[in-house]
């Protein structure tokens, strides 16, 4: 353990960062999911809904630096294929 106190701040603020960041990656995730969940049901509709929601959390991921710019573009690129692979 540290005994500097900078150091002890440190530990204490990266732990709260990397719950953050956690709980971000986790909420893509479910999104990620969700869509490639109405892909393989064929549901256009629903995976355009839910491609919607998961561009916008991509996103926000990406502008807070959980993802890297080319990360997010990638995902969004890739989900946004297998939707339109549908109709």
């Amino acid at each position: 353990m540290a005994n500097i106190k900078s150091a002890k701040k440190r530990i204490l603020v990266n732990e709260t960062k990397a719950a953050r960041n956690k709980a971000i990656k986790s909420k893509v995730k479910t999104c990620v999911k969700k869509v490639e969940a109405a892909v393989a049901n064929k549901d256009a509709q629903a995976a355009a809904e839910a491609l919607k929601v998961a561009t916008v959390e991509i996103k926000k991921a990406g502008s807070k630096g959980v993802y890297h710019k080319n990360t997010c573009s990638r995902k969004i690129s890739r989900l946004a294929k297998a939707v339109n692979g549908i109709a």
